[in-house]
């Protein structure tokens, strides 16, 4: 069943405005688009924003793999394949509403944490725990930038986005896969995430002048305040 002209309107301009924001930063499609579809189209959450998360960072990898933290990446992966499992359970049990307070919150303590302390430590414990939140929420809500993009914050904006792009890339595949092996995304969410991929195309090549601005040594105050837009959105969202 295609999804309706509605969808793709509204939907695709939220994806659109997405891609342009993770193509600068280094995430944002799930931050910026997931309030709006999941308010108007719930039935398409969260397999239809995971598809498009799942493509969106590709663009991002031909241009800037070269500058990723690879040595990072593998405690970072090892946490995301133990939170994914997490995620499932959640979306087939538990209450969907609860777990988004939970991680908008945790996301936002965090946040104040660096804010006071003005760094977080990155080594293999922080990195483990950061991937298992973002495999969780991510997989769950479609959310999974802030706890990976908290503890690169201090880098440029090419390590930031080539490292979360090797990251959201096999991550939300992973997460795809998984809730598609174990019958928890109906192949309509499948059909609306395939119909979004041109919008995340459009907002990459249109992201070209935001990401020369952050790249100007505004990338850190861009990663925090969007880190703080999205626990908020989040915790907002199932408040609501």
């Amino acid at each position: 069943m295609l999804p309706s002209t509605l969808f793709l309107v509204v939907g695709g301009l939220a994806v659109l405005v997405g891609a342009i924001v993770q193509s600068s930063i280094g995430f944002g499609v799930g931050v910026v688009a997931t309030p709006v579809v999941a308010l108007l189209f719930p039935n398409l959450m969260p397999g239809a924003l995971l598809v498009a998360a799942t493509v969106t960072p590709m663009f991002t990898l031909v241009r800037e793999v070269r500058h990723a933290d690879l040595s990072g990446l593998g405690w970072a992966f090892a946490g995301r394949l133990a939170g994914t499992p997490l995620g499932v359970w959640v979306v087939a049990v538990l209450s969907v509403r609860g777990m988004g307070l939970a991680a908008g919150s945790l996301v936002l303590v965090a946040l104040a944490v660096t804010a006071y302390s003005g760094s977080v430590p990155r080594n293999p414990a922080t990195l483990a725990a950061a991937g298992m939140f973002a495999g969780l929420g991510g997989t769950a809500t479609a959310i999974g930038g802030p706890p990976i993009a908290l503890l690169y914050q201090r880098e440029s904006g090419p390590r930031v986005r080539g490292t979360l792009a090797i990251f959201f890339t096999l991550g939300t595949l992973i997460s795809v896969i998984t809730l598609v092996a174990l019958h928890q995304m109906p192949e309509r969410q499948l059909v609306a995430g395939f119909a979004l991929t041109p919008f995340v195309a459009a907002g990459f090549f249109a992201a070209g002048p935001l990401r020369r601005y952050l790249d100007g040594g505004r990338t850190r105050t861009a990663v925090l305040a969007l880190v703080a837009v999205s626990a908020t959105a989040l915790i907002v969202r199932n408040l609501i």
